[in-house]
């Protein structure tokens, strides 16, 4: 199991960070351009731990040379089941520089941009105090 899934499993948002490449790019599958950082990257992933309920990875794929990993994950949003992955890119120096996530179907998607809008002004101040 990659550490980045065996931290997010448990819970350890603190280790899941420690992952990040300061210069990390994540890509939401709800919002059109990327987010750049350590701080905001690591508060969106917060953000979303709140937000999920019965969060679970159900497999994980990894290229031959362990740097791009694919992890198919389920969680529920209020009444709407979603299905996921997140796609995982290990930079040079062994940290994630690329953290890209996809949703499916689309009234998961809606309900996962309601649910983090509703997140984002708690989100924008804990990247700022991180800055």
């Amino acid at each position: 199991m990659h550490p980045f899934r065996a931290a997010v499993e448990a819970g350890d948002m603190a280790a899941v960070e420690a992952m990040l490449a300061e210069d990390v790019v994540f890509t939401s599958p709800v919002v059109f351009a990327p987010y750049r950082g350590r701080p905001i990257t690591a508060a969106i992933l917060r953000g979303v731990a709140r937000v999920f309920e019965d969060f679970r990875y159900v497999r994980e794929f990894s290229s031959a040379d362990g740097r791009d990993h694919a992890f198919e994950f389920t969680a529920g949003i209020g009444d709407r089941r979603l299905q996921g992955c997140d796609f995982v890119h290990i930079g040079d120096d062994g940290l994630i520089d690329e953290l890209t996530v996809m949703v499916r179907p689309l009234s998961g998607a809606n309900a996962l941009a309601e649910a983090m809008g509703a997140q984002f002004d708690r989100i924008r101040e804990e990247a700022a105090a991180q800055a």
